[in-house]
């Protein structure tokens, strides 16, 4: 019997995705295609807190399970967590299991929990041999061998096993009731919903991508001259970021602060009806790209795999010796790939791609 027929009688599925909310969104093509490839197939997604709170948004997603996993970085610390984790996936009788990491994460202890759970098909990428906790084993060899954008990793995993589809966009699906409510914030902060604007988020879980403050101030202080509002968004943690920033813009009226104010489903929202995002190399990258909104993307030369997916953007960095680090925070201490980018240059990577995607049609909902 081949691979492609053991995997065609698995009809419950659950897919392996622990780390943030930017990586799961890549993983939704592969995901597609093991929903699409299957009739009756059931998609379960193992995640973190950040990459759970995308369920409500991927259709090829039929149930979610939170987990904070021991091997990444998060706060838990309790064991009886692990056990009921496991215990659960037990009680689920999982046909068979897909484990989705970049190339530095090892796909072992998602392995032998799927082992310890009793799921008989379990597939994923490894570099050395993991026996019987992988029934199909893919030998990695990135990057020293190959260097994939991250959705095409996942496609090419997914495939050995027979699932491929046509539609390899980012999925995010967003909800006229997410679009209200955020129009209504727009309303109480005297934003026009029926005009254009753009969207700015410059924060990052990684201090290394993160461009300085002061540059995206003089980057929106310029862009005001095209007479969009420039929206700032961020998580209540970057609230003072983004004051500092808004402070710094001047005395325009075109710089609303909308930091800590909006839910996952309304910032989709948001992000698809603008006209642009300017953003470091972050989360609401790839749902711009699932929405199909034109990104500048401040893109930190940490790895060369996480660029927007099939949407319009510019990619802005300044090449360094020391680029593809895979550091959270910049050994050399100047985070020059970055910094290196003048803010007129995003200007005009901006101005570009505004002009591109003139005569957009902006979706209309009631505001209650």
């Amino acid at each position: 019997m081949s691979v492609a027929s053991d995997w065609n009688h698995a009809r419950r599925v659950l897919c392996v995705r622990l780390d943030n909310m930017g990586d799961v969104l890549m993983t939704t093509p592969a995901i597609r295609a093991l929903k699409t490839s299957v009739s009756g197939r059931t998609i379960s997604l193992l995640a973190s807190r950040s990459g759970a709170a995308l369920g409500p948004y991927l259709t090829e997603v039929d149930n979610i399970i939170t987990y904070a996993a021991a091997w990444v970085k998060n706060n838990n610390t309790h064991r009886a967590y692990d056990h009921a984790i496991l215990k659960d996936l037990e009680r689920r009788h999982f046909d068979a299991a897909v484990i989705f990491t970049v190339y530095s994460q090892s796909a072992l202890p998602a392995a032998l929990m799927c082992h310890l759970a009793g799921i008989p098909l379990v597939l994923g990428h490894c570099r050395e041999n993991p026996y019987r906790l992988l029934s199909h084993w893919v030998k990695d060899g990135e990057p020293t061998q190959v260097v994939r954008h991250e959705v095409q990793r996942q496609l090419d995993l997914v495939a050995t096993i027979g699932a491929r589809c046509d539609d390899h966009r980012l999925s995010f699906s967003t909800t006229p009731a997410d679009r209200s409510s955020m129009r209504q914030v727009l309303f109480t902060t005297q934003v026009d919903p029926d005009k254009g604007w753009i969207v700015a988020h410059c924060g990052a879980t990684a201090a290394s991508r993160r461009y300085s403050p002061d540059r995206y101030a003089k980057v929106f202080s310029l862009l005001a001259a095209s007479g969009r509002s420039i929206l700032l968004t961020g998580s209540t943690e970057e609230k003072a970021l983004v004051e500092y920033i808004a402070s710094r813009c001047g005395n325009t009226g075109h710089i609303v602060d909308l930091s800590g104010r909006l839910s996952l489903g309304e910032l989709a929202c948001l992000i698809e009806d603008a006209d642009l995002l300017i953003s470091n190399n972050t989360g609401p990258v790839h749902i711009a790209a699932a929405v199909q909104t034109p990104v500048v993307d401040l893109y930190a030369l940490t790895n060369p795999q996480h660029t927007p997916w099939q949407v319009p953007h510019r990619l802005l960095y300044h090449d360094v010796p020391c680029k593809y680090c895979y550091r959270s925070i910049c050994s050399e201490g100047h985070n020059g790939c970055l910094e290196g980018v003048e803010p007129e240059e995003v200007v005009q990577a901006a101005l570009e791609l505004l002009a591109g995607h003139s005569g957009v049609t902006r979706k209309s909902a009631a505001v209650a």
